[in-house]
């Protein structure tokens, strides 16, 4: 049934209304359009967060928002770049501008407990601005119970299943771009997404401890994957999935001070 799914989106407003009465945490999802390399879609920083959001607020009896599709721009150490083609970025103080405001709608409409639950590692310093910002809008509105959460659903990656994802050590969270970790991850949630026959597999990328710019693009694999995503597969993704789900809940539980679900 329709009033039962935890996407705003498939609600009708009576609906949304009588659920908002129950003070649910509301997620809002926040990825971006970028080159995953030849074997993961343009969306795969949506896709992740999405799943990894709604499964979350499943055990929370929270809701889940319309994403933010587009996100800030894509890095050459942790992204690639945003010189890929198919990588659709915003200027931060547009991301900024527009999660702030759908935050103050959230608000507007009597929600207080929201998550900002990225995918995309360069959005996350400006998603603390949208936070804080957001905050200083409803205290000039007279409210000031709105708590709001930023995380990245990578960051609560054990280090058990870390160990499992690399058994031979990882390069680091940046140089995992497109690589096993979100490899797994879309082979277990979106296998028909995943081009198995374009995995690449070759040496991590080496950058300098430094930044020039213009940035100087030759350290970066032509496939804009910056460690091989070889050793990917469905049950690595499925480690990650039934690991991070129920830790996530069980911190925004107490955070929120909701019960979680089975």
């Amino acid at each position: 049934m329709p009033q039962s799914s935890v996407r705003i989106a498939d609600l009708t407003w009576y609906d949304f209304a009588a659920r908002v009465k129950d003070d649910p945490i509301v997620f809002l999802p926040t990825g971006s359009v970028e080159q995953h390399g030849p074997h993961l879609p343009l969306f795969t920083d949506v896709i992740l967060p999405v799943a990894v959001a709604e499964a979350v607020a499943a055990k929370l009896g929270g809701l889940v928002a319309p994403p933010v599709t587009y996100g800030y721009k894509s890095q050459p150490k942790s992204g690639g770049g945003n010189h890929f083609p198919g990588t659709l970025s915003l200027d931060a103080s547009v991301f900024i501008s527009l999660v702030r405001n759908i935050i103050n709608e959230l608000a507007r409409h009597g929600v207080r407990k929201v998550v900002l639950f990225d995918g995309h590692m360069e959005n996350q310093w400006f998603l603390v601005e949208a936070a804080d910002l957001a905050l200083r809008d409803q205290r000039a509105e007279g409210v000031h119970d709105l708590k709001i959460v930023k995380l990245g659903y990578w960051e609560f990656i054990t280090k058990a299943t870390e160990a499992a994802l690399f058994p031979e050590g990882m390069p680091s969270w940046e140089l995992e771009h497109a690589a096993v970790m979100e490899t797994s991850v879309m082979l277990h949630l979106r296998p028909d997404l995943v081009r198995v026959d374009k995995i690449p597999d070759h040496p991590a990328a080496s950058f300098p401890p430094y930044d020039v710019y213009p940035f100087d693009t030759t350290p970066i694999p032509p496939d804009g994957v910056l460690s091989s995503a070889k050793p990917a597969s469905a049950e690595k993704g499925a480690i990650v999935i039934e690991q991070v789900v129920p830790d996530i809940a069980a911190s925004l539980a107490k955070v929120f001070g909701k019960p979680t679900e089975a």
